[in-house]
């Protein structure tokens, strides 16, 4: 395997760190984080329904 880093005890770590500042300085990742608020809120509003549903067909059942 080659070293690409060069002799131990001279690594610069600048390249971690511009690779570092990309990623949190990056428009893509704030989007990717507020896509699921989304679908999140759709699921749980369906769940209630899906509850709510099962809930007056069991009153009605027991009637």
């Amino acid at each position: 395997m080659a070293n690409t880093q060069g002799p131990e005890g001279n690594y610069d770590p600048a390249g971690s760190t511009q690779m570092f500042r990309a990623f949190v300085d990056d428009p893509q990742s704030s989007q990717q984080q507020a896509a699921p608020a989304g679908p999140r809120i759709g699921l749980i509003v369906g769940v209630i329904v899906a509850v709510a549903v099962v809930a007056v067909v069991a009153w009605l059942a027991l009637k």
